[in-house]
């Protein structure tokens, strides 16, 4: 057995006298982010409890049931309720106990700001992933914590199916993410059309634009008014060997009219009909005839001048279709949601329209159904206003539902007492054991069940005296530390510093180059290292420079570490990071996310096809250790990108592997993965004013400023490294067989 090694770098540990295997982590988005790890000392290799998130989805995010589910299996086992089916905890047998530390008032954001104080949580917890904003109960969500419910009589409102109902007057009507956009009052029809800047951050196809040379406008240029007429569209596509394309597109008019239903036929070799949402067939497909170029004519001839087109997703339809036009109202997008995600079009209609469309029963989605239901969403919206929406509570509904859809997933494992339905708190009553919850809440007291017990606490040093005394003597513990949250203005602000740190880590600058190069064979080096978002040709300076932004880190860093200082036509060029007050630390960062424990065994390369993965498995002998094939795909065309991720093992496993696949036979290139997979997802739902040019020069803004100086007893830096320590210490206090996980909540309250 080799070495145990700390991290990725492959440096024996210090402290061999005592071994600690591997930690596990899980982490999850600005709302909430969770992570855990088995304490495994001193049990046979072979039977120590350990996670496996190999079969994680592709955007990292699990709900709370499937959360629940984890947390009830590794109470109860298998004799009693299903393994979990989004994870594999092993040797569920050898788990001597599950402790949740909840750190309130801290979320991702906390994380990445402070992500070289809190080195032992990046080090120690290797699964990271994110799960969905949190309710001002989410405790209640995971383990089934309730408070005592309010008397007399209750509102019948569309709020009646959510656990406890709520009145309007309840809701904080200013939080809810319409009212921020639309304000109180209704809105006109040009309000609610996206701008071209809206259009250009959620990829809509624009004229001028690279990617959108080959598509037909629609020649809509006339003047938008109220009076103008909306039309309602939707798509369906097939994948074929070019990405997706159109199979089927439906118009509907203002009063519900279909004006154009129409099946097409694409124009490459189909792979996939998508049956499942497209209800297209090859037998309904065989016989048609209409091409893409028949029902661009067709659309051209029906909209008038100032036509709006109102869709669901609206980018993927109108990519589909390979047209451009500029009048346009998104309902998936209109009916705005926090951290950039999105309704389903089938919520919305039953919690709007009170609808049922794309039944189970049915086969496929209906397309006129769906463009008819977007049109009446808008119309809906223009006519109530953001008020009425925001009225209705739609994101505690969805959450509801959610749980409920979880909850009530049919379970046919043979010899399995079903436990769908309960929650962990009556998991541990069926077995007469108890529940430790310590917290600072002032409602914790609110808090009954029989096998919980709750003690109050005065402070955070408090819950920690608290928790090395009571946690060794109850199964499952629920440790609450809180934390002052940041103020939303500067949230705010940091999420932007954020995502600027990230695009600028993932720029580099590269020259100086000869007057007379070869621009062309100069873009393909670059891009050789990974994918590219742009490649500038920078002028301003005595000789010409190159500002090349790539969509992953791993990519900027192999260009830096591969092309800084080499001749290129006779020339030493210096590829380095833009020189910002967010980079200056570029090098200590890039070394710490290299060692952090999740990347470990994980390597990235770049220059793969399509055939990749089936050659990497016709020689997997020589690939001992592999665990997974990460294949990223376009967001757009659902096609796999020219990179991947392979996860291993052992840091031994990958560094050998890395080895092979930059050799000659296969001539990648590629190096130890920096970024952990869920990153890219939480960035993507940072608001889009976040995205910002490379190379810009930040200046904290006032209010950020003053906060930094009334915190000069506790900075948050300071304070940050400091309970990362406390935390690491009560951690290393838990018993052998310990399933450990960390929620960062955000600002919600857990009571």
């Amino acid at each position: 057995m080799e070495p145990e090694k700390d991290g990725t770098g492959g440096h024996p540990r210090k402290d061999r006298k005592r071994k600690r295997a591997p930690n596990k982590q899980i982490g999850a988005s600005e709302a909430m982010r969770a992570r855990w790890d088995l304490e495994e000392e001193r049990q046979p290799e072979a039977k120590k409890p350990r996670l496996s998130t190999v079969l994680l989805a592709e955007n990292c995010e699990v709900t709370h049931g499937q959360l629940c589910e984890l947390l009830k299996y590794a109470v109860l086992g298998k004799s009693c309720v299903s393994k979990p089916r989004w994870c594999q905890l092993f040797h569920q047998n050898r788990l001597k106990n599950v402790v949740v530390f909840v750190l309130q008032g801290m979320s991702q954001l906390h994380f990445y700001r402070f992500y070289l104080e809190l080195r032992f949580l990046r080090k120690a917890f290797r699964h990271k992933f994110r799960l969905p904003p949190p309710s001002s109960n989410f405790l209640a969500d995971i383990i089934g914590l309730k408070k005592k419910e309010p008397t007399g009589d209750l509102p019948k409102t569309l709020e009646e199916s959510l656990p406890s109902a709520i009145s309007k007057a309840s809701i904080n009507l200013q939080n809810d993410p319409i009212v921020r956009k639309y304000g109180l009052k209704k809105v006109s029809l040009i309000r609610c059309l996206l701008t071209k800047e809206e259009m250009k951050t959620f990829s809509f196809p624009l004229q001028g634009f690279p990617d959108c040379e080959n598509f037909v406008p629609t020649k809509c240029d006339g003047s938008v008014t109220e009076n103008s007429p909306l039309f309602g569209l939707d798509c369906e596509m097939c994948l074929t060997s070019k990405g997706r394309e159109l199979t089927r597109v439906s118009l509907v008019a203002e009063g519900g009219a279909c004006l154009m239903d129409e099946l097409v036929k694409p124009d490459n070799k189909i792979l996939d009909y998508l049956t499942r949402f497209s209800g297209i067939t090859k037998k309904i497909l065989n016989p048609v005839t209409t091409k893409l170029k028949d029902v661009q004519r067709q659309l051209k001839a029906l909209l008038p001048p100032d036509a709006v087109l109102v869709g669901h997703s609206l980018d993927l339809d109108l990519r589909a279709l390979k047209m451009i036009h500029p009048y346009v109202i998104d309902t998936s997008l209109l009916y705005i949601r926090e951290q950039g995600r999105r309704f389903k079009l089938k919520f919305l209609a039953k919690a709007i329209l009170g609808k049922d469309i794309q039944c189970p029963n049915k086969l496929g989605h209906d397309a006129t159904e769906d463009a008819r239901t977007t049109l009446e969403l808008a119309q809906y919206f223009l006519k109530y206003g953001p008020k009425k929406i925001a009225e209705l509570n739609l994101h505690a509904l969805v959450h509801h539902q959610e749980l409920q859809a979880a909850s009530q997933e049919p379970r046919n494992t043979p010899g399995v007492i079903q436990h769908s339905n309960t929650s962990v708190i009556e998991c541990l009553d069926s077995l007469g054991q108890k529940l430790l919850f310590l917290s600072q809440d002032t409602d914790a007291s609110d808090l009954f069940s029989k096998n919980c017990k709750t003690i109050k606490c005065l402070s955070n040093k408090q819950v920690l005296e608290q928790a090395r005394v009571e946690i060794p003597q109850f199964p499952f513990s629920i440790v609450e530390f809180s934390f002052e949250p940041f103020a939303p203005m500067l949230t705010e602000e940091m999420n932007k510093r954020m995502r600027l740190k990230w695009t600028q880590m993932s720029t580099v600058y590269a020259g100086p180059f000869s007057k007379n190069c070869n621009l062309r064979a100069l873009k393909r080096l670059f891009k050789s290292f990974g994918p590219v978002r742009s490649i500038t040709l920078i002028l301003e300076t005595h000789q010409p420079h190159l500002c090349v932004q790539y969509e992953v880190l791993e990519a900027a860093q192999l260009a830096i570490e591969s092309l800084d200082g080499i001749l290129v036509e006779g020339i030493c060029i210096k590829v380095q990071r833009p020189v910002t007050e967010l980079t200056l630390d570029g090098d200590t960062l890039v070394n710490e996310l290299e060692l952090d424990s999740e990347n470990r065994g994980t390597i990235y390369l770049s220059g793969v096809n399509e055939n990749f993965k089936d050659c990497l498995l016709q020689q997997s002998s020589l690939f001992l250790g592999l665990e997974a094939v990460i294949l990223p795909k376009d967001l757009k065309s659902g096609m796999p990108k020219k990179y991947c991720f392979l996860k291993f093992k052992t840091f031994g496993s990958a560094q050998r592997a890395l080895t092979i696949l930059k050799g000659k036979e296969w001539k990648l290139k590629g190096r130890h993965a920096l970024t952990p997979r869920h990153l890219h997802t939480w960035l993507r739902g940072l608001p889009p004013e976040s995205r910002s040019p490379p190379g810009l020069h930040v200046i904290p803004s006032p209010s950020e400023q003053q906060s930094l100086q009334t915190l000069k007893v506790d900075h948050p830096k300071v304070a940050a490294w400091r309970w990362g320590r406390k935390i690491e210490k009560l951690y290393r206090s838990l018993c052998p067989g310990t399933l450990c996980l960390i929620l960062l909540p955000g600002t919600q309250r857990s009571g």
